[in-house]
């Protein structure tokens, strides 16, 4: 690794210090999370959030947006969300020669950072418009493609609890996300820190202290970072442990799991740990980079087989049990 590509690695790195203590100061605990997603977002990707309501979830997403001075939109999804409330549609204008003509309008996924709350609630055909969407980077409306912003980060939240008129996401639509985050319940000091933020009278204003430019160009940087050809390997061989039919068949997969997971895990399970090992102070991917990251990037494409199912087997569990090789 050159010299100055280290320099500006720092710079970043700094930079990002910056922007976790800034979220921090309004969202209390939750440390593991906020970088777990500041990971996915480094990297490119799109996070799924998945925590009961209360937990601060559309408020880390707000905080983040207006600290990486990005545009921030906010999508509640319901049953009768149509794409078009999404992707925006044609309307009927009129020109400055008063001649009549359909002028694009575009929709709240024209911004920098999305917020697709309760993305199960929606139907599949309107899911799909915002999947699209983060693929492409692009939507297409009366045959038209429009460009979304080369900055563009999706946070779609779900609710374990009410699972009551939701429509799933598919596995195949599940494997875009970059990451699936768990919010867990705050600790009794972190409730308190709660309390204190946000039943006195102070405010805290949130400030941006980094661009989307520069996230850009640190993701765009770490994968740069050399990683050893048996790191390579090792990560390789734990999507490859996932699979019950797969070379490194597991016991305890074979018989509780259905698919392993995709290529796709493997690229961002390798792009993640070069992102985690520089924000570490490190430049070079080691072992437990790989593990660290593995739960986040595996648990949502892990699909478990009938037995798993009836045996409230966890994707969580099988894949402390591949991290265990």
């Amino acid at each position: 690794m050159s010299e100055t590509l280290r320099r500006q690695l720092e710079q970043l790195c700094s930079g990002i210090d910056s922007l976790e203590k800034e979220i921090g100061s309004v969202i209390a605990g939750q440390r593991e999370v906020i970088r777990s997603v500041i990971i996915a977002m480094t990297a490119g990707g799109h996070v799924l959030l998945e925590g009961v309501p209360g937990l601060g979830k559309t408020l880390l997403v707000k905080t983040l947006a207006d600290a990486v001075s990005g545009t921030f939109s906010r999508i509640q999804f319901t049953p009768d969300l149509m794409p078009a409330d999404i992707t925006g549609t044609n309307i009927l204008g009129i020109s400055a020669a008063n001649n009549r003509r359909f002028e694009f309008q575009s929709g709240p996924v024209f911004a920098n950072i999305v917020l697709a709350d309760e993305i199960n609630r929606a139907t599949p055909k309107t899911q799909s418009a915002l999947l699209e969407a983060m693929q492409e980077h692009s939507v297409t409306v009366g045959g038209t493609t429009h460009k979304l912003g080369n900055f563009f980060f999706v946070l779609a939240t779900q609710n374990p609890l009410e699972m009551e008129g939701t429509y799933p996401l598919p596995e195949a639509q599940l494997d875009r996300f970059f990451a699936k985050i768990l919010v867990p319940f705050p600790s009794a000091d972190d409730l308190i820190t709660i309390l204190d933020r946000t039943t006195a009278a102070e405010n805290y204003a949130v400030k941006a202290v980094l661009s989307t430019d520069d996230i850009l160009t640190f993701g765009r940087l770490s994968r740069d970072v050399p990683v050893a050809e048996e790191i390579k390997r090792y990560a390789v061989d734990l999507c490859l442990a996932t699979h019950p039919d797969g070379a490194k068949r597991l016991d305890f997969v074979k018989r509780y799991v259905r698919f392993g997971v995709s290529p796709r895990a493997a690229q961002a399970l390798l792009l993640g740990a070069k992102i985690n090992a520089v924000l570490a102070g490190r430049y070079n991917v080691s072992r437990e980079d790989i593990q660290l990251l593995a739960p986040m990037i595996f648990r949502h494409r892990i699909i478990l087989n009938f037995e798993g199912q009836a045996e409230n087997i966890t994707p969580d569990e099988v894949v402390k049990n591949v991290v265990g090789l």
